[in-house]
């Protein structure tokens, strides 16, 4: 059983068009510049930083809070997911091989991106009975002072995530699962319906405890079996390279009007898979206890890289080396799955499909999160919470199982651009802080101090917006 929302489709998809062709992808890349130049480069001065605070995971309070480590999985885990399957897949099939070229780049400014984000989403957390709680919305409602758009922004976000995204991840998997063992996608989608509503109804810290556990799992066996078949095919890599690069600056896409939709698809694809200023990440990155705002800033910005520099190079290095991403009728995980069993045999189409089902399921649960944690930003009624849970761990869960992919997609799309733009005004007027604080981190280490702290007394303009910081 399948919906027909074709003359939906095709509307979403011409709004999709004009959003993401000039104004969406220009912000993104201003937005990125603009960040890596005032923060001195910070995704690549810092790296040593970024891995030291992963291992020193350790809640800070000692209370029963989010440690860093379990924050960065939860992000992971939503970073994780289709888009380094299924969307990489895509990006390759429309946009050429060239487009994983753009996906790196928005990647590599996108980082700052997400540091500013996370950074800010620290400063303006709150406190809240299981773990702290923020994000864009309290950003904005308490850096910006703006009711409306803090309001705003959690509608999108809880549209995108909590609802469109989920379903689909839900779709990915009843495909990936119906192609490997031929399940019925009906009866999939209702399995993960129930264990994603049992999730979604223990709260973040169970939320937490199921990401910090697959995500390391999922991401090493991924990244070993791709190790392997680049090792494999090791003399073809050069040749995949300058395919990528050719494809991305060759006369024969700009001759052929291709390239725009390269560095689109690109784009795109890469956003949704890293997800860097979509105001996403920052909900998790608030919930962390840690001694100074800028330590999960660090953490976020490596989850950019960690999600597109590497696993959505293994996918794309998978597909190319194959040489099946230009065949007919073969896109999304279907080709993931063809390209992996050409490398491995038959079983790697399944094991594709088990990949895949432990990337998107915990990217349902960290979508899950995002909307949840935007719904306590609304109300504090608990029947409204109740219904969102009803809702994205089922109705939605379920609805991605018997739609298609390519409906999904381009909602999510639709809901990405502009639940990405709401973020990026806020950060442009907002990010200031994010560069003071990063310069207090640095005069903190440079006078030989191992374990940086922010009080609020260090940011006296705005200290009255500050909660969860001591004097």
């Amino acid at each position: 059983m399948t919906l027909n929302l074709d003359a939906l489709n095709t509307v979403i998809t011409q709004v999709n068009d004009a959003l993401w062709a000039y104004l969406l992808i220009g912000a993104l890349i201003l937005c990125g510049l603009y960040f890596t130049v005032r923060t001195r480069f910070v995704q690549f001065t810092m790296i040593g930083d970024m891995f030291r605070q992963l291992v020193d995971s350790s809640s800070k309070s000692g209370k029963k809070h989010i440690s860093s480590f379990q924050a960065f999985a939860v992000s992971m885990a939503t970073r994780v997911g289709t888009g380094n399957l299924a969307g990489v897949a895509t990006a390759i099939a429309v946009g050429g091989p060239g487009s994983i070229f753009w996906m790196w780049l928005i990647a590599l400014f996108g980082s700052a991106t997400a540091f500013v984000e996370a950074t800010l989403a620290q400063l303006f957390k709150r406190p809240s009975s299981d773990s702290f709680i923020g994000g864009p919305a309290y950003y904005i409602s308490h850096g910006l002072h703006s009711k409306w758009m803090a309001g705003l922004f959690a509608v999108l976000i809880t549209l995108t995530f909590g609802l469109s995204y989920n379903s689909i991840q839900s779709n990915a998997i009843c495909g990936a699962l119906d192609k490997a063992f031929g399940f019925d996608p009906l009866v999939v989608g209702a399995i993960i319906t129930a264990i994603a509503l049992f999730i979604a109804f223990g709260g973040i810290r169970r939320i937490a405890h199921v990401s910090s556990v697959l995500v390391p799992i999922m991401a090493i066996g991924y990244f070993i079996l791709a190790f392997y078949v680049v090792i494999t095919n090791i003399t073809l890599i050069p040749q995949v390279l300058r395919l990528i690069i050719e494809n991305a600056f060759g006369f024969e896409q700009v001759a052929g009007g291709g390239l725009g939709m390269t560095i689109m698809v690109g784009i795109k694809r890469g956003l949704f898979s890293n997800e860097a200023g979509e105001g996403s990440a920052p909900n998790v990155a608030a919930t962390a206890d840690v001694s100074h705002p800028v330590k999960q800033g660090l953490i976020q910005a490596l989850g950019v890289f960690t999600d597109t520099l590497l696993v959505c190079s293994c996918t794309a290095f998978l597909v190319l080396i194959s040489g099946l991403y230009d065949t007919e009728g073969l896109e999304g995980i279907q080709l993931t799955q063809a390209s992996l069993e050409s490398h491995v045999g038959s079983w790697g189409t399944i094991f594709v499909a088990i990949a895949l089902f432990l990337f998107a399921f915990s990217s349902i649960i960290g979508n899950y999160y995002y909307g949840e944690a935007n719904i306590r930003f609304l109300t504090d009624k608990k029947w409204v919470l109740t219904a969102f849970r009803i809702l994205s761990g089922g109705v939605f869960v379920l609805l991605g199982a018997v739609a298609s992919f390519e409906f999904f997609c381009n909602l999510g799309d639709l809901f990405m651009a502009l639940v990405t733009l709401c973020n990026l005004v806020a950060l442009v007027f907002l990010c200031k802080y994010a560069f003071k604080l990063l310069d207090n981190y640095r005069e903190q280490k440079r006078r030989g101090i191992k374990d940086p702290v922010f009080r609020r007394s260090d940011l006296p303009e705005i200290a009255d917006d500050i909660e969860s910081w001591n004097n």
